[in-house]
């Protein structure tokens, strides 16, 4: 029996390591300066993460770099988890996430609104990389029955003291979906944070 399920973990684990590689390719194809890809044993001590960093994925922005666990990396969520980083590296590479710290530390009675933007842009931007990576139609609700991302999964090193914030699961779900169905990058506009930069910034 081993024999006959051997093959099959092997190629689920193989056809996870090439959809998330599909999800590098795209973002490169739309993007400059896109991070390089690290699968590591485990992102606490990496980037000055601690073990309240997500233990999945994160965005190391100091080495522009996306760690992806061994875990997490064959699950079938892996090339979302990998979209969703690649959406905080977008804005981070492209002065988004300049304008939008600004805006914070400006107007901090305001921040979870702020935040809530920025994140929504994030799964937006996700949802858009995912579709032309050849994987769209998927649902977050399909490998999610929390929120995912509420914790620190991006940030400088040292990546623990990263932001958090909440949407909701139905709120980054509605914009994955967007994203997904997204004729550009327009469509990716949250809040008082346009796309004027993502179109600027986008190949095509």
């Amino acid at each position: 029996m081993l024999r006959w399920l051997l093959p099959i973990l092997m190629f689920g684990t193989a056809a996870s390591a090439d959809a998330v590689d599909d999800v590098m390719q795209a973002a490169a194809n739309a993007f400059d300066r896109m991070p390089r890809l690290e699968r590591v044993a485990r992102i606490e001590g990496a980037c000055g993460a601690d073990s309240d960093v997500n233990q999945d994925v994160a965005y190391c922005a100091t080495r522009n770099v996306v760690l992806l666990s061994e875990a997490a990396a064959s699950r079938p969520e892996a090339p979302y988890l990998v979209a969703h980083v690649i959406g905080h590296a977008v804005q981070v590479q492209h002065g988004i996430a300049d304008i939008a710290l600004r805006e914070i530390r400006a107007r901090r009675a305001e921040e979870p609104t702020l935040r809530g933007y920025v994140a929504s842009q994030v799964e937006c931007i996700a949802g858009f990389l995912m579709a032309r990576a050849g994987q769209q139609g998927a649902s977050l609700t399909d490998w999610f029955n929390a929120e995912p991302f509420t914790g620190t999964h991006w940030g400088r090193d040292p990546l623990r003291v990263g932001p958090q914030v909440s949407i909701g699961l139905d709120g980054r779900n509605a914009r994955f979906m967007r994203g997904q169905a997204a004729a550009t990058l327009q469509d990716c506009a949250a809040g008082e944070f346009g796309a004027e930069l993502l179109l600027r910034a986008y190949k095509g």
